[in-house]
Parts: structure tokens; C-alpha cells; sequence
């Protein structure tokens, strides 16, 4: 079974000493809440539930699976039993309203939890992680009867949620959705149609589970503007507001899937089923928004997690074992061989999941100070320019850390070998839950193209301006550091080219609007690599300031990481660039012919 210890150094690290996150609470209102002592004891909990009571049900529940009987779904052994426990470690309203039940405390430490969670149980996580943009959307668009109804179930965990929007003929497209809404008595309507995928949809692990879904009411426009949003739970809250009668939502089937084979992804069908309007009429997709923009951090946090899960077991087997001599002659002689750390290409392999779990883990907190203070900060300038950043990072951290996420787990497996082809060491697990997230949520060009197109050339370059001017100012100030020299010089360059290479898409698609469509996952990619650039940076000057202090291997091994980081895996950046300049022209120019196609294209 893989091991995993929660990488709190390297945590406290980045918040406390990088992104200096006492003093960023303490600015929040209530910040007071989240004093070192309080983030410390929820850190090392967090980890410690993590790894005694998930962990171990990872590889089970992945060969057991999920089970429908009857329309009614059971999760894996065990899976229960920790729900349980978390919530009665108060887990689920962490960082919730105190209006609502919640505790109060910015989202970034959730987040936190959330890394420990995907690290050791993806498809355990995925239950109550879907929990809480359900509540966000209530709480954001729903009713005060809808909120004392649902919100506070949802917030203590005792109750969970799932979002219902897609079906099998339109996918990503919902404007073309068939579920329909039809007004009955008071202000109720009965709900029809079946949606696909949907994550937690039906299990045995909470006493109610409460369905956002999106449906057209009789009289909807066309498209996407007539979609709207509607809370269906699959019991009926009685008077008390506790479960009441089955409502008309089940369970047709489960997926039989590639991975997360401990999360049912279910078939759900609503025959009828009572529902209420959430938000306006025909908007619910701008209401469902607040609910996907948590999910897609979330995503990004759990290719995350699986980058550090699958960089800490191949770290110990490669330490481990044991095959051929280092090419510069023996490293262990009184073994019959080295260990396979000694080579070079088993430890590029390592430093590349290193790099990108630091570096992740960077990106992750950066974005989540920028969260706290659209959730919790005043009214104001500073909040303006967090929720600018939060729009333009939510995109990279979704698809880039999801894309390198699938990356660094295939090497996890390269580094073991054929030992990692096979299941009871758990990398190829990893490789398998690691793959659909690059689908869920919006797939990676979905979200490359709400990254360059909706949210930078929409604005004509004014969100990612608030960002590289801020890359800008780090770069003017360390120009003079001699220890820094190495890291600001090709920093500086790839900011000004950054700006460059969105002009120029920019201009092409004033012709041709294809080009943002053919740009845009180079585009993506190319923003995420600058971005872990800038932040290894920043990463790099805390560190050579502590070279000499108690931990200074650690700080050493934070600039090596650095280092490999810019000399091994920002060179990308050069390829994708010059993919983002190619253009259009030869991803449209085939013909339909050539694709045998019945119809222009």
C-alpha cells in the first residue's frame, strides 16, 4: 500500500514565510481566528485524519468499487465510517458561514485540507467536496427559506450536494440541455430528465443529498440564456426541516469507469421530482457558475494532491532499489548494486513531480489568499484586484495542475518500473484517478478558452496586465540581487514576451476568431509554466535569505528545486510560444474531405 505524510514543511513554508500568511489574516475581518496555534492544530489533524483513516481505504475502495441495488448506491467499506468521522470532527464547515453553522475561517485553509485529502482518497474526497459548492451557490443565489432549509444541513455535512448539469448529447454545450421545469402548486416545479457523470450523485454516506440542477422552464429562450437552476433533494425536508418523503430523483445506473472507482458517477433520473427555482428565472447558469468556479479549484488542488501522493512513494522506492552501477562507478559498494536514485534520468523524473508539487502547492496558496479576500475582505480596491486575479488564475490552476498532474503520476510509474504496471503498489491507481481530471469541471481546452479568451482578450489584456505588473515589480526590485540573477533575467523576458504573444493572438483573431481557438491550450500551458516561474522566484529569494540558519538543507534543496525548475522544465514555455504563433492555418485548412466528412467544415 503507498504511504503519504503530509508535506507540512513545505506548506508552512509557502504560507508563513513566502506569502507571509499570519499577516494576510490578520487583515482579514476575523482574521484573529486563524492564529498560528489554530492553523497548526488544523494542519497537523487534517494530516493525521488523512493518512489513519483515509489512506487506508484508498486501494480498497478502488477494487471494491460502488454497488446499486434497488436504486440504492453503497460506497466502498469504510467509506461511510469516515465520513462519519469527519464530520464529527467538524471538518465540513470549516470555512463556512457562522451564519449558516460555519466556523468562520478563510477558505485557504480548506484548501489546505483538501490537498491532504486528494493525496491519499480522490474518490473518498469527492463526496463532501462537492458538498461545498452546493452550499456556495444557496448561499450566494438561494432564498432564506432555501438557505434555513438546506444550508445548514449542508454546512454541517450532515446533508450532501451534487451539481446536475450535464447530458449525454450536449456535454460542455448545456445550452442545449432537455431537462425541463413545469410550474405546479405554490412555488414548486416538477423536474424532468436524466443527467449523466454525476460525481456522488446517489450513496449511502449521509442522510440526505441535496441536487442543484439545471432545467428549462416551459417558456426558456433558446440556448444558454434559458437555462435555470433549481435545489431538488432526494428526500423532502418535512416540516422540521428534517428527511421527509422520497422525492421522484433516483439512480438509473453507474459508470463503469477508467478511475475513482470509489465515487459513484451516476446516471440520475428525475421523473417528476420537486424542485425549487434557485436565483432568477433563465439565469441559472450564472447561478451554477459560483458552484463550478469552487469545483474547478477544487479539481486543480486534487491534480495536486496526486502529484505529491505519487512524488513521495517514488521517492522511497527509488531510494529502495536496487539496479546497476552509477555511471561514474559505485555509489553503494556494499550493495550489490545502486540504487536507482543514482541515475540521472530516475532523478530528472523525481525533480520534475518535485518541482511541480512545490510549485503547485505555490500557485495553490497564492490563489487562495486572493480567495480570502473575495470571500472575507472589505469592500475596496484590494478586493477588486483579488477577485480580477482569482478569475484570471482559476483556469491555469484547474487545467495546468491537472495536465502536469497526469503527467508527474505517469513518471511515478516509470520510476517504478514494471512494479508500477502493476495495481498492488497503487501508482497505477494514481495514473487512473489522475486522468479524468483533466475532463471534469471543463475539460482543459474549456478551460483555455475562459483563460484567453474570456478572460484576458475580453478584457483586452486588463486582468492579465494586474498580474504581469506585478511579476514586473518583483522583477525591477531584484534586478540588483546577485543571488536572484538567475531566476529574474529569464523571468523578466518571459513576462514582456507573455504580454507580446496575447497581442498578437489578439490582433489575428480580429480576422480570423479561430485563432483563439488554436492558440489557447499553448496559451494555457504557457501561462501556467510563467506563473510557477514567478512564484519559484519569490521561492527563491526567502530561501538564499535562510541558507544559513537550522534547516538550511531544506532551503538548499528549495533553490536546487528552483533551479531544475527553470533550466529543466520552463524551457516549454519556447515550444508552446511558437505553437501559440503558428496560427490557425493548418489545424483549419484540412479539408472535409480529407476527414471524410459529409459536410463542410
Amino acid at each position: 500500500m503507498p504511504s503519504y505524510q503530509a508535506p507540512i514543511r513545505d506548506m508552512r513554508f509557502v504560507m508563513d514565510e513566502m506569502l507571509d500568511y499570519p499577516a494576510h489574516y490578520a487583515r482579514l475581518p476575523n482574521g484573529d481566528e486563524a492564529s498560528p496555534d489554530v492553523v497548526s492544530a488544523i494542519l497537523e489533524e487534517g494530516a493525521r485524519f488523512a493518512r489513519e483513516v483515509l489512506l487506508p481505504i484508498n486501494q480498497s475502495g478502488d477494487e471494491e468499487g460502488c454497488l446499486l441495488e434497488g436504486g440504492e448506491v453503497k460506497a466502498p467499506n469504510g467509506f461511510k465510517e469516515a465520513y462519519q468521522q469527519y464530520v464529527e470532527g467538524g471538518w465540513p464547515s470549516l470555512a463556512a458561514d457562522p451564519a449558516h453553522g460555519g466556523q468562520g475561517l478563510p477558505p485557504s485553509l480548506a484548501m489546505m485540507l483538501s490537498e491532504m485529502i486528494c493525496a491519499t482518497n480522490l474518490a473518498w474526497g469527492m463526496y463532501p467536496g462537492l458538498s461545498h459548492g452546493a452550499a456556495d451557490a444557496l448561499r450566494h443565489h438561494g432564498t432564506d427559506q432555501q438557505k434555513a432549509t438546506y444550508l445548514t444541513k449542508l454546512v454541517e455535512g450532515v446533508w450532501t450536494g451534487t451539481m446536475c448539469l450535464t447530458e449525454s448529447h450536449c456535454g460542455t454545450d448545456l445550452g442545449l440541455i432537455k431537462t425541463r421545469a413545469v410550474p405546479t402548486e405554490g412555488d414548486a416545479y416538477a423536474i424532468t430528465g436524466t443527467k449523466i457523470f454525476i460525481s456522488a450523485g446517489e450513496h449511502n454516506l449521509a442522510e440526505n443529498i441535496v441536487h442543484l440542477v439545471l432545467a428549462k422552464l416551459p417558456d426558456a429562450p433558446e440556448g444558454s440564456k434559458g437555462i435555470s437552476l433549481f435545489v431538488v433533494p432526494k428526500f423532502m425536508p418535512d416540516a422540521q426541516g428534517n428527511v421527509g418523503e422520497r422525492n421522484g430523483v433516483s439512480c438509473g445506473s453507474l459508470e463503469h469507469k477508467m478511475g475513482i472507482h470509489g465515487n459513484a458517477t451516476c446516471v440520475m433520473n428525475f421523473d417528476g421530482a420537486t424542485g425549487y427555482l434557485v436565483g432568477p428565472p433563465n439565469k441559472g447558469l450564472a447561478c451554477m457558475f459560483t458552484m463550478m468556479n469552487a469545483a474547478r479549484l477544487g479539481v486543480g488542488i486534487q491534480g495536486l494532491g496526486l502529484i505529491e501522493a505519487s512524488f513521495q512513494n517514488s521517492l522511497s522506492y527509488a531510494r529502495d532499489r536496487l539496479q546497476m552501477r552509477g555511471l561514474s562507478g559505485k555509489r553503494a559498494p556494499e550493495k550489490p548494486a545502486d540504487p536507482i536514485i543514482v541515475h540521472p534520468d530516475v532523478r530528472r523524473m523525481l525533480l520534475t513531480q518535485k518541482a511541480f508539487a512545490e510549485g503547485g502547492r505555490m500557485l495553490v496558496l497564492y490563489t487562495a489568499q486572493m480567495l480570502d479576500v473575495v470571500e472575507h475582505g472589505e469592500p475596496g480596491e484590494e478586493r477588486d484586484q483579488a477577485e480580477t486575479l482569482l478569475g484570471l488564475l482559476t483556469p491555469i490552476v484547474k487545467a495546468f495542475l491537472t495536465e502536469v498532474g497526469f503527467e508527474s503520476t505517469n513518471e511515478g510509474v516509470q520510476i517504478y518500473g514494471g512494479h508500477g504496471f502493476i495495481k498492488e503498489w497503487g501508482m497505477e491507481q494514481l495514473v487512473r484517478d489522475a486522468r479524468i481530471t483533466r475532463l471534469y469541471e471543463g475539460t482543459t481546452g474549456i478551460q483555455a478558452l475562459d483563460l484567453l479568451g474570456r478572460k484576458v482578450l475580453m478584457s483586452q489584456g486588463e486582468s492579465l496586465k494586474v498580474f504581469t505588473k506585478e511579476i514586473h515589480k518583483f522583477c525591477k526590485n531584484e534586478a540588483d540581487n546577485p543571488a536572484l540573477k538567475e531566476f529574474v533575467e529569464p523571468l523578466a523576458k518571459l513576462n514582456a514576451e507573455w504580454g507580446e504573444l496575447t497581442m498578437g493572438v489578439g490582433m489575428k483573431a480580429m480576422q480570423d476568431r479561430e485563432e483563439v481557438g488554436a492558440a489557447s491550450v499553448d496559451y494555457l500551458m504557457y501561462s501556467g509554466y510563467v506563473s510557477l516561474a514567478y512564484l519559484f522566484a519569490r521561492a527563491a529569494k526567502q530561501a538564499s535569505t535562510s541558507l544559513e540558519g537550522d534547516d538550511k538543507a531544506f532551503y538548499a534543496a528549495k533553490l536546487n528545486t528552483a533551479r531544475f525548475y527553470y533550466q529543466r522544465l520552463l524551457p516549454r514555455t519556447k515550444a508552446h510560444a511558437q505553437m501559440i504563433q503558428a496560427g490557425a492555418s493548418s489545424l483549419m485548412a484540412i479539408s472535409s474531405e480529407d476527414f471524410g466528412l459529409g459536410f463542410e467544415i
